[in-house]
């Protein structure tokens, strides 16, 4: 009588390998976010530019979300963009370059990742690109969320900065309530 294998004919004999495959299939899904995020905020941030004069603000929801061309020359929530110093976006570029360099080694060397930690990257990652690639080309990005009530508004932004801070938050959730 012969051999008889207690594997199942077609399936791998080595233990794991649903494993190495479904991590596989993980890092994939993380680099479309980061590419999706990309393209969407660029392809957005055309349209805006395309589209809408500048300062002009096109109502949404009336009183409380508007459409609006601006330019940002700072970071995050317009810090900086007052700023005249001709280092200044070399910095800005330099420290985004490193921050992503970073990001990437850590997310290159986890060996485990949570599918929260490889969203919140691939958001973080993919937003900090698109508007890398801006501040490169042009010395600035464009913002055209503009959420406001009454006189207070809220710091104009794009598709990017909004998939930076939900990737961060994604993160921080990660290490306050995973162990």
């Amino acid at each position: 009588m012969a051999d008889q294998s207690s594997h199942a004919v077609g399936t791998p004999a080595t233990p794991g390998w649903l494993a190495k495959r479904a991590a596989g299939i993980q890092q994939i899904i993380y680099l479309l976010i980061v590419i999706v995020i990309f393209a969407g905020d660029q392809i957005t941030k055309n349209v805006v530019e395309h589209t809408i004069p500048h300062g002009a603000a096109i109502p949404v929801i009336p009183g409380f979300f508007d459409l609006i061309r601006t330019e940002n020359s700072g970071i995050a929530f317009s810090l900086f963009a007052g700023a005249s110093h001709s280092w200044k976006m070399v910095l800005m570029i330099g420290v985004s370059i490193a921050l992503l360099v970073a990001v990437v080694i850590v997310a290159l060397k986890s060996r485990e990742m949570n599918w929260g930690t490889g969203v919140g990257l691939g958001l973080v990652v993919g937003g900090a690109c698109s508007n890398l690639l801006d501040r490169m080309r042009f010395g600035q990005v464009v913002d055209f969320l503009d959420f406001y009530h009454r006189s207070y508004h809220w710091a104009t932004f794009n598709v990017a900065d909004s998939a930076i801070v939900a990737g961060a938050i994604l993160l921080l959730l990660q290490i306050l309530f995973t162990k």
